[in-house]
């Protein structure tokens, strides 16, 4: 796709000049820990997207569990267990080479997000490790968050896209299945029905 560079924004001043000021508000909700309200928030949400900064471009990851997963240790830290997965340990490594994590948080059910910046280390400590222990296991390690960053974030993104109402779900058939996705982009190296066929059986039993 070839980009016409006279529409292309090309310093912050330019930028705020386009969008305007934002609202005093959306300045100041941003607090730099995490009070009753926030711990709320976290307490009750089950999915988080984590963003972090790898060597050649940035990366989000899902992790999901049940409410409250991940843990407010006290106004600073956080901590998040790290699940069974696919072990590309994508997000991991890129934690290691730079330490900048962001996290959103959602609720299922509620339009408003959570979001919390900052700065992470990862522990095998057996005294974290044990607080996640889930079905016998405990995860091999857990991202320690230290918050320098932390607000709510309004509801437009869910409410236009409509998240959480089920007449909006995905019909079937509409989304390839991911063993079709896998074998073509692997050239064939994985079979499409055999992979969502064991995939059924499997995810279920090796969550933890």
């Amino acid at each position: 796709m070839d980009l016409d560079p006279q529409f292309l924004i090309q310093s912050a001043d330019e930028l705020r000049e386009m969008y305007g000021t934002p609202l005093e508000r959306s300045v100041r909700k941003q607090i730099d820990h995490l009070d009753e309200y926030c711990r709320a928030f976290i307490a009750a949400s089950s999915f988080i997207v984590v963003g972090t900064q790898g060597e050649t471009a940035a990366d989000n990851s899902p992790r999901g569990d049940v409410p409250g997963f991940a843990k407010v240790a006290d106004d600073h830290t956080l901590l998040i267990p790290d699940r069974r997965g696919n072990n590309r340990l994508d997000s991991l490594s890129n934690l290691i080479r730079n330490p900048r994590i962001g996290l959103l948080f959602l609720v299922p059910g509620v339009h408003e997000t959570f979001r919390v910046n900052g700065e992470a280390v990862l522990s095998h400590d057996p005294a974290l490790t044990a607080q996640f222990e889930m079905q016998g296991n405990t995860p091999r390690t857990v991202i320690v968050v230290t918050v320098k960053e932390a607000y709510v974030h309004c509801s437009r993104a869910l409410v236009r896209a409509d998240l959480w109402n089920p007449a909006k779900f995905a019909q079937a058939g509409l989304v390839p299945s991911m063993g079709t996705m896998l074998a073509k982009h692997t050239s064939g190296f994985v079979e499409a029905q055999a992979f969502d066929d064991e995939a059924k059986v499997r995810v279920p039993v090796t969550l933890y």
